[in-house]
């Protein structure tokens, strides 16, 4: 590591009220380094990278860019500083071409007409830094995932980033595609880029990474090398041992069916039939695109589907309507949370509360005394990070976010868990808590069907897995027989036949 970094911040604080979310952090950037930010959700990650990007300057402290104190207000002067921050919400319109997306807010002009010849240049010079073989008037939105941060990327290379942010890259992409993404990386380091990475996952760091700053409840725990152990890392991060990281208690499972689906078909799903047991969590695996999120979505009533049937402890469940999956014990965490599981600006108790709004009101008037309570018991329970039980949920970390969710279907008292992704974008420390969930749910005679891209968190969670490919369920296996390569086997085996076949 150079003695000089690029971007110091130092002592920098800022609080939101009466919280205080930075207290007196130092941390730095180095050319030519990924500097790693790890901390449990609510560790304040997200607002010290907003610092950095102008969103919210510090309280107090210094921002120092080559040894010089700057003033990062909005940001605008951040990227006039060459700093680019890639979300994980990225920021890109779909209907706009490349091209038009890496000028966007700084189009060329010539005589005040758009000089588009200028502006494929500008895109085809930004690819190139980075060997991405696009054409330039190809629309963002018939891209892949991995091929958007890619643009991304090119567009914060177009206005000579020199230090780039990476909030949670690779939370949505496939093996594949992180690969991509990291040898992207790598050109970028050997070009000079100061760069800070955060991730949840923890195999990812020695990977990328050089050094690693923890972050824990606001204040800067400290700095260590990226091939730290995990073990360390998660110690650091959260204060505490954490023994095992999939805690599956496993239960007797009973004889009765507790969810059944029959030849279920809808768009690309075909004939899809599978049962639950009370005391089992069951899990989808697959490659994107399988249709496993179509399967949970179906079942949980969000859309319609045309055929086959749903039952619930026997008794039929109606197609394409979520309050009768709700009435029936069905609790459904979405893949997106965002857009599919919250109301963002409707507060914490409010979300955690409406499975049971209609359930617990009384002669037509909602029981807010009643929800209210129930909201704060759950919240202390799950350990929900928060300064008030009324503030809005937008206002929460991805975590903790995805814990009041959670929270709405213990309230509910949900018997039947649908989980999608259920810890995408969620620290070590807040995914056991989770786990803890589904052992509870499964221990008084729920039961569980996950969608989980994580092979490792389908192993350790799982009692039985579904593999799913191209709308079909391909293939079972117990999880005590199951590896990571028989799953993958199964996942890509429906493909290589669809491939045959049209090559044939």
């Amino acid at each position: 590591m150079s003695k000089n970094p690029l971007l110091v911040l130092e002592k920098v604080c800022k609080s939101f009220g009466a919280i205080q979310v930075i207290n007196e952090v130092t941390v730095e950037v180095h050319a030519g380094k990924v500097s790693v930010l790890l901390g449990e959700n609510g560790a304040g990650k997200s607002t010290l990278i907003k610092m950095i990007a102008g969103v919210h300057p510090p309280d107090s402290g210094r921002i120092l860019l080559d040894g010089e104190e700057v003033k990062i207000t909005d940001t605008k002067s951040s990227e006039a500083l060459g700093i680019a921050t890639i979300h994980q919400e990225l920021n890109l319109v779909p209907s706009m071409t490349i091209a038009e997306n890496i000028t966007l807010g700084r189009v060329p002009r010539r005589f005040g007409i758009i000089n588009r010849r200028e502006m494929r240049a500008v895109a085809r010079a930004a690819l190139d830094r980075l060997d991405l073989d696009l054409h330039v008037d190809t629309l963002v939105g018939e891209l892949g995932l991995a091929q958007q941060q890619l643009v991304e990327i090119a567009k914060a290379l177009s206005m000579d980033a020199r230090v780039l942010i990476l909030d949670e890259p690779t939370a949505a992409l496939t093996n594949s595609e992180i690969s991509q993404l990291f040898a992207v990386i790598n050109q970028l380091k050997a070009k000079g880029v100061g760069m800070v990475f955060i991730s949840h996952h923890l195999d990812e760091i020695a990977e990328i990474g050089d050094f690693v700053n923890v972050l824990r409840d606001g204040q800067f725990i400290a700095t260590v090398p990226a091939d730290t152990h995990e073990n360390e890392l998660v110690r650091l991060m959260v204060g505490r041992e954490i023994d095992e990281q999939f805690p599956r208690a496993r239960t007797d499972v009973a004889d009765t069916v507790l969810l059944s689906v029959k030849d279920l078909s809808v768009g690309m799903l075909n004939n899809i039939s599978l049962d639950v047991r009370p005391g089992e969590v069951v899990a989808l695996a697959g490659l994107m695109g399988a249709g496993r999120t179509e399967l949970i979505r179906a079942i949980a009533g969000a859309d319609a589907y045309t055929s086959g049937s749903v039952t619930v402890a026997g008794a039929p469940l109606a197609g394409h309507d979520v309050a009768a999956a709700t009435r029936a014990g069905i609790g459904h965490v979405p893949e997106d949370r965002k857009t599919q599981g919250l109301v963002l600006d409707a507060s914490v108790a409010e979300n955690i509360g409406y499975a049971t709004m209609a359930s617990s009101s009384k002669l037509g008037l909602v029981d807010r005394k009643g929800q209210r309570k129930r909201a704060e018991d759950i919240a202390a329970r799950l350990r929900i990070r928060m300064g008030s039980i009324d503030q809005p949920i937008r206002s929460l970390s991805g975590g903790n976010q995805q814990k009041a969710v959670f929270g709405r279907w213990f309230t509910a008292g949900s018997k039947v868990l649908l989980l999608d992704e259920p810890t995408r974008g969620v620290d070590v420390g807040a995914k056991v808590e989770i786990y803890e969930l589904i052992n509870e749910i499964t221990s008084s005679g729920g039961c569980v069907l996950m969608a989980s891209s994580e092979l490792p968190e389908v192993l350790g969670m799982s009692d039985r897995v579904l593999v799913m490919s191209q709308g079909r369920i391909t293939g079972e296996l117990l999880t005590a027989e199951a590896t990571q390569d028989k799953i993958m086997a199964m996942a890509v085996s429906n493909v290589h036949r669809e491939n045959e076949s049209g090559n044939n």
